[in-house]
């Protein structure tokens, strides 16, 4: 069964009654059949069918064995962070999301649990960072939101000498355009509020492993810290989860016209895609996805023309978030990215003119006309 099949057709619980979708079952607690016997479920933050039945499919989807859903992408991060124990040490891609460098440098620090941000695009620089007190390489490909590639597959191995875990965040491409897991990782995760979700509708978060043991030790995390979706959101999410694939395609078509109109902009310094065939994570891009994405940045001459430009828009949504069917515009350095020191954004040529763009699938003359109408 191919992935825009599996997206609609790939967990398909009976349901006595015959209903195609999966119901919604919002209920806190379960009838036991006797003391200490229950039909598989007693108590919803331990399991609930609704998001059971969301679990299935993302593990379905990603070629994993073992699916989580969490009240946020950042509640998953975090309970992934929890496998680990004081002193141990991590990598973790330079260029990652806000909130993931915000959680791993504010909180987990905090338990001693040290991190080094580096880019994993260059594999001597990763493979010098690891140290003995090493337990894990945890990479954003591409990252958010100048879009540098980390070849997984060598990653992978690395991690195998090693005997490191492998984390993805597979947030920009989704289980459509990237699986991780077949690429040697062992857990990936989402923010599927992002494509996953893709109406800006819900906030949710998910994972997936590749073996049980790994299952058993994130699960009991999951209950233990209680970060779960609830079963409305988990039947939202697995609404959006159908039209992935057309949604992705379109999106896909739309960016690529846009990128390549913004670059012959005179107002556009750079524009940041991985889908030019100059990007220098454009062949690893190709050799481990089947897509590019439709989230793109571009520089400005000044932070002034790129706040002019995001107070003119007025078909594109000014908004954090991507991966919506909206056109939704921002500038990380004050938005997304303003929890990382400015020093650091530097470093990473988050600058405060650059703008980012979650291409939605409206028609792309419309969203070319809105920002050209910005632009001058």
């Amino acid at each position: 069964m191919r992935i825009d099949t599996k997206l609609i057709h790939g967990y398909e619980p009976e349901d006595p009654t015959g209903s195609v979708n999966v119901p919604i079952y919002q209920v806190s607690t379960y009838k036991q059949i006797s003391v200490g016997q229950h039909t598989g479920y007693e108590y919803s933050r331990t399991g609930n069918p609704t998001r059971h039945a969301l679990e299935e499919q993302i593990a379905v989807l990603e070629g994993g064995v073992r699916g989580f859903a969490f009240g946020s992408g950042m509640a998953a991060l975090s309970t992934i962070l929890m496998l680990f124990q004081a002193g141990d040490h991590i990598i973790v891609s330079d260029n990652v999301y806000g909130g993931t460098f915000r959680v791993i440098d504010k909180v987990f620090s905090q338990f001693n649990v040290v991190a080094d941000f580096v880019d994993t695009s260059d594999l001597g620089v990763l493979a010098k960072a690891i140290t003995p007190k090493t337990k894990a390489i945890l990479v954003e490909t591409p990252t958010n939101p100048v879009l540098k590639v980390t070849d997984l597959q060598k990653v992978a191995q690395l991690c195998q000498q090693e005997g490191l875990l492998l984390v993805v965040d597979n947030t920009f491409m989704s289980p459509y355009l990237q699986r991780p897991l077949e690429l040697g990782a062992h857990i990936v995760f989402h923010s599927a509020t992002k494509y996953l979700g893709g109406h800006s509708d819900v906030v949710a978060g998910l994972a997936v492993v590749n073996d049980q043991q790994l299952g058993e030790r994130l699960h009991f995390l999951q209950n233990a810290v209680g970060a779960v979706l609830g079963p409305f959101d988990s039947w939202l999410l697995l609404r959006g989860m159908k039209t992935l694939g057309v949604r992705m395609d379109r999106h896909e078509s739309n960016t690529a016209l846009l990128a390549q109109w913004l670059r012959e902009r005179p107002e556009v310094k750079r524009v940041y895609y991985n889908g030019f065939e100059d990007h220098p994570g454009h062949q690893v891009q190709k050799s481990q996805a089947t897509g590019f994405g439709s989230t793109i940045a571009f520089e400005l001459a000044s932070s002034e023309m790129a706040e002019k430009l995001l107070n003119s828009v007025k078909l594109i949504t000014l908004a954090e978030s991507l991966g919506a069917v909206e056109s939704l515009i921002s500038l990380p350095a004050k938005m997304t990215h303003a929890s990382i020191p400015p020093e650091r954004r530097a470093q990473l040529g988050i600058s405060d003119s650059l703008v980012r763009i979650s291409v939605g699938i409206e028609n792309i003359q419309d969203i070319i006309s809105d920002l050209q109408n910005g632009l001058e």
